[in-house]
């Protein structure tokens, strides 16, 4: 099972007029530890600053998404936090069961969040509805990819 860490990033970002702006950004990360996470989204955002740079990672938070649905498309640029309930029956009193989770879906709007987690769902056995989409601030997801051998 994936741990995931929120990670805010502070930086010096040049404006389109040439002035210097302090920006905070945000990224998710899949890690073992606070430590990790932090190694590795500076590892992966580096690359991205100007030279000489300075930057700050200024926040790690841990997470709870049970699930991530990533997108190929270049246009799909927001990540949405969907909540979900699946619902049971009990067996007993016959009564409805609620579990929630959380889902993070890649996409354009609103609309395809919900299109995307609906077609990432497809084959559960499992009933659900989802309970609120909302857009999040995060910019990318870094998945963790075991190094290849050579």
């Amino acid at each position: 099972m994936n741990k995931w860490f929120e990670c805010c990033v502070s930086y010096e970002k040049t404006q389109e007029n040439g002035t210097e702006k302090k920006i905070t950004e945000n990224y998710l990360c899949d890690a073992l530890s606070f430590t990790e996470a932090e190694a590795r989204v500076t590892e992966m955002v580096q690359p991205f600053l100007k030279e000489g740079c300075e930057y700050d990672v200024k926040a790690v938070k841990k997470c709870n998404y049970a699930e991530i649905f990533q997108s190929n498309e270049l246009k799909d640029d927001k990540w949405y936090k969907v909540r979900v309930a699946f619902v049971t029956l009990d067996e007993k009193s016959g009564a409805e069961k609620k579990k929630y989770s959380n889902m993070l879906v890649e996409a354009t709007d609103l609309r395809e969040a919900v299109k995307r987690l609906d077609e990432g769902m497809k084959g559960t056995l499992a009933d659900y509805r989802i309970i609120s989409v909302a857009e999040t601030t995060i910019l990318d997801v870094f998945m963790y990819e075991p190094e290849k051998e050579s």
